[in-house]
């Protein structure tokens, strides 16, 4: 498997990097067991003045993380029933962060399919952000971890040919954003792989808050 990301990659404007993290394997080694997967789907927020962002709320206890250096966990709470997971990104204080939105299991095929008993095909075991986060088994106790170490919860640099060509990456507006004005098509900050069966459905915008 790939080598651990670099930090300073992540240390970059969010734009850059939410789209050179599609290949790139997250991996989460529990006293169950390790799972691995493939990112095939994210989404860029950046930061105080991006209406989808939770910074926009300012410093919180929940948005701590946020604001710290980059190559960190942004792990939230949402809808009172799942767990979703963020990489910091940019300068320490920017807020900024690629949400995970999708992705293919490569290891711990087991292990993620006991997670998520309710997926219909393997494809489906990782698609969407609380699917991402259950498979791997990502909670509130992994909030602040370190991507770029040698804990437990690690970001893996993507293979060379992964991504072959600029157009196997499709970028559009964010799903589900409804921010002031929604998303639209004023932030195509929704990036991924085309063709991937374990890219989520997009959904528009709807009169709720944002996540």
């Amino acid at each position: 498997m790939s080598r651990g990301i670099e930090r300073g990659l992540l240390a970059r404007a969010v734009l850059d990097v939410a789209p050179e993290l599609l290949g790139c394997v997250v991996v989460h080694t529990t006293p169950e067991g390790t799972v691995a997967v493939r990112l095939t789907e994210v989404e860029a927020y950046d930061g105080p003045d991006d209406p989808g962002s939770h910074a926009r709320a300012g410093l919180t206890a929940r948005t701590a993380p946020m604001f710290g250096p980059p190559g960190h966990a942004y792990v939230y709470f949402t809808y009172g029933m799942h767990w979703c997971m963020n990489v910091v990104t940019g300068r320490d204080g920017t807020a900024s962060g690629v949400l995970l939105r999708g992705g293919e299991v490569l290891e711990g095929l087991g292990l993620a399919r006991e997670r998520r008993p309710t997926a219909r095909r393997d494809a489906h075991l990782a698609r969407g952000p609380a699917c991402l986060a259950g498979a791997l088994g990502v909670s509130g106790e992994q909030r602040g971890a370190d991507l770029c170490g040698e804990g437990p919860l690690r970001l893996l640099e993507r293979p060379a040919d992964v991504v072959r060509e600029s157009g196997d990456v499709v970028a559009g507006p964010r799903t589900g954003v409804s921010g002031p004005g929604g998303d639209g098509g004023r932030f195509p900050w929704r990036f991924h792989l085309a063709g991937e069966p374990s890219v989520s459905p997009y959904r528009a915008a709807a009169a709720r808050r944002a996540e």
